[in-house]
């Protein structure tokens, strides 16, 4: 079972909205500021990985400690949120 799971903000110059590169599925964030895309990170993205990346099998048999995953998010630079 994949525990670690990355997040990558980039800018849309034409639609002037951050959005998401994942390896996390069903997560699509376009957001207009970077707060804002955090705030949709921490809304859901533990949730999609339970739902589409852990099985019954896998909650039931596996220990908590072990179900814990881990979300590699950076925010951009200044440089890249000022571009």
């Amino acid at each position: 079972m994949k525990r670690i799971f990355f997040i990558k903000a980039l800018w849309d110059e034409n639609a002037k909205v951050f959005y998401s590169e994942s390896d996390i599925e069903g997560l699509h964030i376009e957001a207009p500021t970077i707060d804002v895309f955090e705030e949709v990170i921490f809304d859901t993205a533990i949730e999609l990985i339970v739902e589409n990346h852990m099985s019954a099998a896998d909650v039931a048999g596996t220990a908590m400690k072990d179900l814990i995953p881990a979300i590699l998010w950076e925010r951009p630079s200044t440089k890249a949120i000022a571009a």
